[in-house]
């Protein structure tokens, strides 16, 4: 081993905005697609954290040609006189990491969701160009950012104006994100979402990218209730959405409940407009409250008698969604982690409970027959969740093991080990193809169901038909963990479910149908990370030399390209390859690539399931419309 000298010289500062072209990742959290969104975020919250506070009632963001993205705020205007340090103010606001008006008390931010002045001065770093034009005193002045922020332009006086605001125009670094363009439904989702949660905001959205320039506006007075309706479209509603609001130790809270024909609980919940995916001390104070108004309720009006004991707060959120958007002041912000997906505030908790409590139990006692209704389906509710343990504690104490191994005989391929922590379960479209599995899997760890034919489309299913089902009643007893509300993800018996279809559009249908059943009734066990993608070959290009699995069609060009002779073995189905064929490309943990199968927003998830698998066509036509490209050119 050479021995390099490790000594002062060694060491590197990056300054200024170095740091962050040098490891974008630790800043945006990626370079692909996702990370580029990320950068038109950061701006988006600058402007939003204006118009949070007060100041501006509109904001428009435009995709142009080129791949380049403005926004607008009519907000105050960041500032452009001289800084302390010598340098201009909107120099040192979009050059310099950790600097801006929010970590000050005379910033004039009572509340923020940004990056506390990180946001802009990364944006920058990250692009190519950025042009920052500032409307304020009466006097419109532009700045120019070059080259990642490394050049930066003069100041310059464009006239005088009577309005306020700032407007970024940028181009994201092609050296960093490569070919990766912006989505137009993607930053719908996020705009509508800001919208629905700033009341009285107007967000204009426009893509001028294509001759047809599309505009849309997004505006919405009564905000979380119309918030609640579009969660909640293709639901069935059961009486009308709850609005709740109030301000309690500073901390403003507004909630929505609606009550639906289904049986999940979502809980959609924002502080400062950020996501809180994760949760956090004002969702336990939500639930805590909600199950609190009800229980009280059903004691005084004597539904829970003296000896009964009061009604579970799962069974309570049974069919409940909740839409819970909070504003706190910098001085009790505390998120865990820097992602900001869960709120660490524990004045939160009290605030919200106190709130939602206080008015959900007036508006129980103001609905009677409303609320007595819904102590039905509580009830109901419970029953079928104690049946169900009860079920489930049988079985594991072997009661009902005979019938779990008459669902399961000559259909599973078990494992020779019970280690849950190790095993995986292989879930394979068809006889042919688990022949195959079965034959070139490693049995000491793998266990292989075949699936006959497509499963259930479950959007529209209660439990009890899933139950009937026979192929996902067997799937239910393989994994182990029951389903539903009861579902345990600590109780499977698998450490991986791996979805393995053929690579063609009924693989790729049951694959969706597997994920809504997943998602709807197994939704811990994607949040455990324990739900993947199996990733077989499409092609086997080889001569009497060498042979190579390709998984692309750009793979397989390449291999022509290198190999002066050679046959091509097209895999239409799983049951095409000869069980070590399958075991090398797509079961071997050595060898294989998985895809895992993640939740990183609720709402759009279970939004795109309602518009996938739903019962409303056009919508499912306006997304395939908006996001499939049938000529094959891009």
């Amino acid at each position: 081993m050479s021995n390099q000298s490790y000594d002062a010289s060694s060491i590197q500062v990056l300054e200024g905005l170095q740091a962050v072209r040098k490891r974008p990742g630790m800043y945006i959290g990626s370079t692909d697609t996702r990370g580029l969104h990320h950068l038109v975020w950061e701006i988006l919250d600058n402007a939003i954290d204006e118009a949070l506070n007060g100041y501006g009632k509109e904001i428009i963001l435009t995709l142009e040609t080129d791949n380049v993205i403005a926004i607008e705020d009519f907000g105050r205007g960041v500032p452009v006189e001289k800084h302390a340090n010598g340098k201009l103010a909107i120099e040192v606001i979009y050059t310099t990491l950790h600097a801006g008006g929010k970590f000050t008390e005379t910033g004039g931010y009572k509340t923020a969701g940004g990056l506390h002045g990180v946001g802009g001065s990364v944006v920058n770093a990250l692009s190519q160009w950025m042009e920052v034009t500032v409307s304020r005193d009466n006097k419109c002045h532009q700045i120019l950012f070059e080259q990642g922020g490394s050049q930066v332009g003069n100041l310059k006086l464009l006239g005088k104006t009577s309005q306020t605001g700032t407007k970024v125009r940028f181009k994201a670094d092609p050296e960093i994100f490569g070919n990766a363009t912006y989505s137009y439904s993607t930053i719908t989702e996020r705009v509508q979402e800001s919208a629905f949660l700033l009341e009285n905001i107007k967000f204009i959205l426009r893509d001028w990218r294509t001759q047809e320039k599309k505009e849309e506006v997004f505006f919405y007075q009564d905000g979380i209730a119309s918030f609640i309706d579009y969660v909640t479209i293709d639901q069935q509603p059961v009486g009308n959405p709850i609005i709740l609001r109030g301000t309690n130790n500073k901390i403003e809270t507004r909630v929505a409940l609606q009550y639906t024909g289904d049986y999940q609980e979502n809980i959609f919940s924002y502080v400062n407009l950020v996501r809180t995916k994760d949760g956090g001390t004002h969702e336990i104070g939500l639930r805590t409250a909600i199950t609190r108004s009800f229980n009280e309720f059903a004691r005084k009006y004597n539904v829970l008698k003296e000896k009964d004991k009061n009604f579970d707060g799962v069974d309570i959120r049974e069919g409940l969604t909740a839409i819970i958007a909070l504003s706190i002041p910098e001085s009790l912000l505390q998120f865990e982690g820097q992602t900001k997906s869960k709120l660490g505030s524990p004045a939160a908790r009290s605030a919200v409970e106190n709130v939602v409590f206080t008015q959900l139990s007036f508006y129980l006692e103001e609905n009677h027959d409303f609320t007595l209704d819904i102590i039905k389906r509580i009830q109901k509710a419970a029953q079928v969740r104690e049946a169900a343990r009860k079920a489930r504690e049988e079985a594991r104490k072997g009661k009902k093991g005979k019938q779990r191994e008459r669902l399961l005989s000559g259909k599973l391929a078990k494992a020779q080990t019970n280690n849950a922590n190790k095993n995986e379960l292989f879930l394979v479209e068809g006889d042919s193809a688990g022949g195959s599995a079965k034959q070139g899997r490693d049995s000491s760890f793998q266990a292989i169901l075949p699936l006959r034919g497509k499963v259930l489309n479950v959007e529209r299913a209660k439990l009890e038909d899933v139950y009937k089902n026979e192929e996902l009643n067997t799937l239910i007893h393989c994994i182990g963990a029951g389903a539903g509300p009861e579902f345990e993800a600590g109780d499977t018996n698998y450490k991986k479910v791996i979805i393995m279809t053929d690579a063609d559009t009924d693989g790729a249908h049951i694959q969706v149908l597997l994920l809504t059943f997943f998602y709807r009734f197994m939704r811990p066990l994607i949040e455990a990370g324990n739900v993947f993608m199996a990733q077989p070959p499409l092609y086997r290009i080889y001569n009497k030399k060498e042979a190579h699995y390709c998984y692309t069609e750009e793979q397989l060009q390449d291999f022509r390209e290198q190999m002066k002779s050679y046959e091509i073995q097209r895999y239409k189905g799983l049951g095409e390859m000869n069980p070590t064929q399958l075991w090398e490309t797509t079961m071997d943990p050595s060898s294989r690539t998985l895809l895992k199968v993640s939740i990183e927003d609720a709402y759009k998830a279970s939004n795109m399931i309602h518009i996938l698998m739903g019962n409303q066509p056009q919508l499912r036509r306006d997304w395939i419309e908006e996001n499939v490209d049938f000529d094959g050119r891009e």
